[in-house]
């Protein structure tokens, strides 16, 4: 019994402490650690300290240089007019807990409450800005801080320089900046030597190696900018980065359309309006009973329903959001199906077609055009459907990747049927 309390626990210990760890300070992930290039961004940790802060805050404003301060919310409550200076200078302020103690010591309830949330209301009472950006003391996180992310956007460092030493010295701390500090750094330094581990003249030190760094820095041709500045600049080189990839995904996939197509002997219903395009093939799936009681069976004729994704990714391109995606493929539907249920009446060689049948996401609302949803039996079909049709989405929506992650459990790929003879009953005249 007590072999297996003691093996709970270090799993435990490791889901709670050094996996977060493993994946924020070794890989990186679910945190901001490095910009990109020509840009470098300070961040001060530990403060306001009514020493020190003025001090830093007196050198930044001479080299009109804009930073980010990480504060503890009791610090903050004891000075909120050095916090009010740090705002109305232009500066980023950020939450670094209430008071500095490891979030692997505390139950994440207390970190979010007690510490990260208490902190930005102290802060958004001084300036009128509620903080958005959180670095736990240390770096260290416990695997429950990752849901922060839904209103703090967690920040670490790529260059630390062991500032919070005197022993460091001016000389020295001058020599790792200058060594260390690249494109897209963030560094990590202190104004504030009053917490557990720190020299409480340490700052001093860094004031004079910074003081002297700044100028090296500028003829570096580096800019200094606030963390939520680089962010944004990060984020729209990723964007652009993906916007190519998705327009050579874009030329790929509608080469393999037009091939498929070819393959496959896929027709327009209306050479005019190919949004809508059909082929004629035996059904190979469960029985289906449908809205108006007509059964399809396994070996009977169907007419399969592609959509033209060309048109459908223009239509994607225009359209405002994914709704406003579905409402006009819906109102195209409805366009053409007096055209297919002519073409089912007329032409022989659709006269034993049992049903107009396909698979899509987009199956909302289409009751109403005499259309019955159902789900696809569970197995391998459905697995990969799902995959192809969310693939398709990104492909062909301007905003496919948002959409992805939105409301996921509405992106299920539906059977959408309609009978031949519902589809002459209601169409045809």
């Amino acid at each position: 019994m007590k072999e297996k309390l003691l093996w709970g626990s270090l799993i435990f210990l490791m889901v709670y402490m050094l996996l977060p760890w493993i994946l924020t300070r070794m890989l990186g992930l679910g945190v901001y650690r490095k910009g990109g290039k020509g840009q470098i961004a300070l961040t001060f940790d530990d403060g306001p300290d009514p020493e020190y802060t003025p001090k830093l805050l007196d050198l930044l404003k001479e080299h009109s240089i804009k930073a980010t301060f990480f504060v503890l919310g009791a610090k903050a409550e004891r000075n909120p007019e050095l916090i009010k200076r740090i705002h109305d200078e232009g500066h980023q302020i950020g939450v670094h807990n209430y008071v500095h103690f490891s979030n692997w010591l505390m139950t994440p309830w207390r970190v979010k409450k007690y510490h990260v949330n208490r902190s930005a209301d102290i802060v958004e009472s001084i300036t009128g800005v509620r903080p958005t950006y959180y670095r736990p003391p240390w770096g260290i996180i416990n695997i429950f801080d990752f849901f922060l992310k839904g209103q703090y956007q967690i920040v670490l460092w790529s260059v630390m320089a062991h500032d919070w030493s005197s022993r460091v010295g001016r000389t020295d701390l001058k020599q790792r900046l200058t060594a260390e500090v690249t494109d897209g750094s963030i560094i990590l330094l202190h104004d504030s030597g009053q917490t557990l581990g720190a020299d409480q003249d340490a700052p001093s030190y860094m004031l004079q190696a910074l003081s002297e760094v700044l100028e090296e820095f500028k003829q570096k041709q580096l800019s200094f900018v606030r963390v939520d500045e680089m962010m944004n600049r990060s984020r729209k080189e990723a964007d652009s980065r993906g916007n190519i990839f998705k327009r050579g995904l874009v030329t790929v996939f509608m080469l393999w359309e037009k091939l498929f197509i070819k393959i496959f002997g896929i027709i327009p219903v209306d050479p005019e309006n190919t949004f809508l395009q059909i082929r004629l093939r035996e059904y190979h799936g469960s029985s289906m009973v449908l809205g108006d009681g007509v059964r399809i069976e396994k070996g009977d004729l169907v007419a399969e329903m592609h959509l033209n994704n060309d048109t459908l990714y223009q239509l994607g391109r225009t359209s405002r959001n994914a709704v406003h995606l579905a409402i006009q493929m819906i109102r195209r539907t409805e366009q053409i199906l007096p055209q297919i249920a002519t073409l089912f009446k007329s032409d022989p060689g659709y006269k034993d077609v049992k049903g107009l049948y396909g698979v899509s996401l987009i199956n909302r609302g289409l009751e109403h055009l005499g259309f019955t949803v159902l789900d696809l039996p569970k197995g391998p079909f459905s697995f990969f459907t799902k995959i192809y049709l969310r693939f398709l989405m990104y492909v062909v929506h301007s905003q496919g990747r948002t959409r992805l992650k939105q409301k996921t459990e509405l992106l299920v790929p539906k059977i959408i049927c309609i009978s031949a003879q519902e589809l002459e009953n209601r169409y045809a005249a």
